[in-house]
């Protein structure tokens, strides 16, 4: 049996026959589920869809069909949540080279348009299906309205859906931690954000503490920020987006002498000159942020992925696996990692279509081929992303094969 899309219809083709089942109920069989609750995997599971409405999760041995033209067997597979990354600049060029960001950013609407579709289809195929983007709202608002439908990914944008404060420089920034406003212009905003959730960018001890006694929803970085600001966070529920991914690759390019653009499987590494002591500095600013992120994980801190994406080498989409497998290294479970990529994430951003896989939400989920230990590696070459219980028509998983 074989699954496809005949416009807006799904049909399933067996050898004989072909069978309309728009409105019916659709069973997915997974060998194994992973539910983005922080629940441990579950083995030969079977969801029931309807209208692209999760109506039903069960052993699989429980299912209620037998009607293969119903059954779409992804046994041999891992089923699990959409991801959520929480930091990106979709209109950005994550290139090493600066003549190549400066010309992005000079182009005209048309060629900026391109660059942002193009961001947004590496996340789509990357299995990241909700962003908060902090780049050029205007030109994210004017795309959006200019679409018939929605896009090909839930965004949420800064200045209209949230409020994201750059009151610390990047982590690695020339500048250092030293605030970008000051306490009392940061109160400002805070107390006249229009009821929107807040994303403080701060790292340091005293940033992050006036961030969080300003009222932050969220603190983005965190670097430097110590333990009486991770239990602060934890008592008031504040979120935290560690953002490992930057020293990661800081690191890798310290140690190559040049700049790293983060990859799956290579590293593209521009000429650069080595920094004397910025290997050295790297390595305690990564060691220092996965220690943070494990004392956070103990006291119960909420936290979630964002990478950065568009940020210098940090890729959209494709930089998701480097920073899950950063959460793995600091201790946290697969389904705890997967917990904060997706469920975490799309619960503070307001995105109702994502997060956990539960009965009565939507039926958006990936399809990995192979066994749990894979992931996140696995990420990197889907096998299948489903949309409201169908096969996503934007992702070809051979894209040079046709159906």
């Amino acid at each position: 049996m074989r699954l496809f899309t005949l416009g807006s219809r799904i049909t399933f083709t067996t050898a004989d026959k072909e069978t309309d089942i728009m409105g019916a109920t659709q069973f997915i069989v997974a060998g194994r589920f992973i539910d983005g609750s922080g629940a441990d995997v579950r083995r030969n599971v079977f969801l029931a869809v309807k209208d692209g409405i999760i109506t039903a999760i069960g052993p699989a041995a429980d299912l209620p069909s037998r009607d293969e033209d119903a059954i779409a067997d992804f046994s041999h597979c891992t089923l699990l949540p959409a991801l959520v990354d929480c930091s990106v600049f979709l209109a950005r060029s994550p290139s090493v080279d600066l003549s190549v960001r400066v010309s992005s950013e000079e182009s005209g609407f048309v060629k900026r348009v391109a660059l942002l579709e193009q961001h947004m289809r590496y996340c789509h195929i990357h299995g990241v299906q909700g962003v908060a983007d902090s780049g050029d709202y205007g030109l994210v608002e004017q795309y959006q309205e200019g679409l018939a439908q929605g896009s090909i990914i839930d965004i949420r944008t800064s200045g209209r859906d949230f409020v994201r404060i750059g009151y610390s420089s990047n982590i690695g920034d020339e500048d250092g931690p030293d605030p970008l406003l000051k306490h009392e212009d940061l109160w400002s905003i805070l107390q006249h954000r229009g009821g929107k959730k807040a994303v403080v960018v701060a790292n340091g001890l005293q940033q992050v503490e006036e961030a969080l006694e300003a009222g932050c929803d969220a603190i983005e970085q965190g670097y430097g920020m110590g333990e009486d600001n991770l239990r602060k966070m934890a008592e008031k529920k504040v979120l935290w987006i560690p953002s490992l991914v930057r020293s990661k690759n800081g690191l890798d390019g310290a140690r190559s002498g040049g700049d790293v653009c983060c990859r799956f499987s290579q590293r593209y590494v521009a000429p650069g000159k080595a920094l004397p002591g910025a290997e050295r500095f790297w390595q305690k600013m990564l060691a220092e942020q996965l220690a943070q992120l494990r004392l956070a994980r103990e006291l119960g801190v909420t936290t979630a992925v964002g990478t950065g994406g568009g940020s210098v080498g940090i890729l959209h989409g494709e930089a998701m696996v480097e920073e899950l497998k950063l959460f793995i290294k600091a201790g946290y479970s697969l389904e705890e990692t997967i917990c904060c990529a997706s469920e975490n994430g799309a619960r503070f951003f307001g995105m109702e279509r994502l997060g956990a896989l539960t009965v009565g939400r939507k039926a958006i989920f990936l399809i990995t081929r192979g066994t749990v230990k894979q992931l996140p590696r696995k990420l990197s070459y889907l096998e299948g992303i489903y949309i409201d219980g169908v096969p996503s028509s934007a992702y070809l998983k051979n894209p040079g094969k046709r159906v």
